[in-house]
C-alpha cells in the first residue's frame, strides 16, 4: 500500500511529492493535519471504528479550532456484511456527533485526503478504515 503526497508548488515552481509505505503514511498525515488551518477532505471507501478511535483525538482537535472538516465515504448499508456495516455506521455516528460532514458517494473507492486545499494524500490505502498499523497516544506521538 502506497500513498503519494503533493504539496503546494515549491519557490523553483515545482510540485513536491513524496511517496510513503503503509508504516509511514500516518505519521505524516497526523503532522500536517496538526499544521491546518482552515479545510480538511478525506475520501476513504470504508471507515471502521478502530482506525475512527485512534484519530479521534487529532480529529476533535481539528473541530475545537473551528477546522472545516469532510469525510466523503461509500453508503455503508450497500452491499457489507452486517458486522461491517454496523461498525461503519457506528464510526460515522461518532463523526457526525463530532459535527463532521459525512457525505455518501456510490461506488466510491477513492482513497485521498486535502488539507487546506495546498496538501493532497493520494494512494490506495483506505485512511479510515487501513487497521494493520498501530498509532501510539503518547505525549511525543505525532498524534499528540
Amino acid at each position: 500500500m502506497f500513498f503519494v503526497k503533493l504539496n503546494a508548488k515549491t519557490d523553483s515552481g515545482l510540485i513536491e511529492s513524496k511517496l510513503y509505505s503503509e508504516d509511514t503514511f500516518y505519521p505524516s498525515l497526523l503532522k500536517d493535519l496538526k499544521k491546518c488551518k482552515s479545510e480538511v477532505l478525506i475520501e476513504s471507501a470504508f471507515i471502521t471504528c478502530k482506525r475512527l478511535n485512534q484519530l479521534l483525538p487529532t480529529l476533535e482537535k481539528l473541530k475545537s479550532k473551528k477546522i472545516r472538516l469532510v469525510v466523503n465515504t461509500r453508503d455503508p448499508r450497500n452491499g457489507d456484511s452486517e458486522y461491517r456495516r454496523n461498525d461503519a455506521l457506528e464510526a460515522i455516528s461518532k463523526l457526525q456527533h463530532l459535527g463532521i460532514q459525512v457525505i455518501y458517494t456510490g461506488n466510491h473507492h477513492r482513497k485521498l485526503a486535502v488539507i487546506d486545499r495546498k496538501v493532497l494524500y493520494e494512494g490506495s490505502l483506505n485512511i479510515l478504515s487501513q487497521n494493520n498499523i498501530e498509532l501510539s497516544h503518547s505525549k511525543k506521538s505525532p498524534l499528540a
